[in-house]
């Protein structure tokens, strides 16, 4: 066992950008960052290491197959290590949340739990599964937003449902195009379910519900440059949304770059928020 395999299988890139939305999440309810909200992005990044982990030691004897070159299933690090370690990054993420706010320890617990369970049955759960990857997306804004205090977490409220609201729909249309290679590979998701045309109208769905609460004032970042931004974020994810529901196959839905549009209009509006909460 080497000290980079342990490294490796934390997907430390992962770990650190989660980290680092943590403390944007801080920045857009505050207007600032200060030196000790960079302890969020330590624990945020430690949770979604254990998560990394611990998905890793579910899905060995798929990784045998499809990624062998991976820790686990290439004998770098032993399932036993492996656990120990999750269990580790877990613990430390944790005992550093209860250092902060009441409000950011129970984040982190609750998303701790939610981590674990997706990892052992949640990603094989038609739509539950997607809707767990949205609500953990979301909740690190809460998470930055909680750390300074309710008025905080509020604040952040519109951003954290935009992100969940449009991660949902980006979700659904990614299963929508990997149909093929879930049905081989034995899975079912919500587009085997109900078809890829249903799926699209569920997706466009949820992104004109992030476009409706987008608009709600909830933060002190609300006003006229932030409604000129996010106006012209909403158009795009709406319109990424709108070029998956037209799509019966998942070749279409691959063609219509829906999946792509909804990531740049989610990055988009990150880049709204946080320049509307410093100036």
């Amino acid at each position: 066992m080497s000290a980079s395999a342990f490294l490796r299988i934390t997907r430390p890139h992962n770990a650190i950008v989660a980290g680092l939305t943590a403390l944007l999440g801080y920045l857009i309810a505050t207007g600032t960052l200060t030196v000790p909200s960079l302890l969020l992005a330590v624990i945020v990044a430690l949770i979604t290491a254990g998560g990394n982990v611990i998905n890793d030691i579910f899905d060995i004897d798929i990784d045998r197959i499809n990624r062998p070159d991976r820790p686990l299933p290439a004998g770098k690090i032993s399932p036993g290590a492996a656990k120990t370690y999750a269990l580790a990054l877990f613990l430390s993420g944790i005992v550093l949340a209860a250092l902060t706010t009441p409000l950011c320890l129970a984040i982190a617990l609750i998303n701790s739990v939610i981590l674990v369970a997706y990892a052992a049955r949640l990603k094989r759960t038609p739509l539950i599964g997607n809707v767990a990857v949205a609500y953990l997306t979301a909740s690190v804004f809460l998470f930055g937003g909680a750390f300074a205090g309710v008025f905080g977490l509020i604040s952040n409220l519109s951003l954290a449902a935009i992100t969940l609201l449009a991660t949902l729909a980006r979700e659904v249309l990614k299963d929508a195009e990997d149909v093929e290679g879930d049905a081989a590979g034995g899975a079912r998701t919500l587009p085997m379910i109900i078809g890829i045309r249903r799926t699209g109208i569920f997706a466009f769905a949820c992104a004109c519900c992030a476009v409706a609460v987008s608009l709600l004032p909830f933060g002190r970042w609300w006003g006229g440059f932030y409604l000129a931004g996010i106006a012209v974020v909403d158009i795009v994810i709406v319109a990424g949304a709108a070029r998956g529901a037209a799509c019966t196959r998942p070749d279409c839905v691959r063609a219509s770059r829906a999946t792509s549009i909804l990531r740049a209009g989610m990055f988009a509006a990150l880049a709204v928020f946080a320049i509307a909460a410093v100036i």
